[in-house]
């Protein structure tokens, strides 16, 4: 495995779980306790305008009743595109402390490198 030719489209998850902006935070709270995630991409007519984490509803705590997903989301997500290389994608990681990285191509999201994805990419090299 060569690390100067590792981009996100090589370790990046492709069954991206997303969420509609106009959602209620509950069905966002929802579908990250299913499908086992602490944060979805929001998108608003297809495109990223967001993200929302399991951290941010459980912060609000009862605030949240009635609110949408687009009263709750960070709006100011940093993605990433299919090229952007491991190591862009570690310092992206390392000097925001962010948890995850949307993908986007075409302003689609096509998938998402989480730290998990990173430290299993460290664990195959250190095989």
């Amino acid at each position: 495995m060569n690390l100067e030719k590792l981009t996100a489209k090589d370790i990046m998850r492709k069954d991206v779980v997303t969420i509609d902006a106009n959602e209620i935070v509950g069905a966002a709270r929802l579908k990250m306790l299913r499908q086992g995630i602490g944060g979805l991409p929001v998108l608003k007519w297809g495109k990223l305008v967001g993200m929302i984490t399991f951290r941010d509803i459980e912060l609000a705590g009862k605030e949240v009743i009635g609110l949408k997903v687009k009263d709750l989301m960070s709006k100011n997500v940093v993605s990433i595109k299919p090229e952007t290389t491991l190591k862009e994608m570690v310092k992206i990681v390392r000097e925001k402390g962010y948890q995850r990285l949307p993908v986007v191509k075409k302003g689609k999201v096509v998938g998402i490198v989480t730290q998990s994805c990173l430290i299993d990419v460290l664990k195959e090299l250190l095989k």
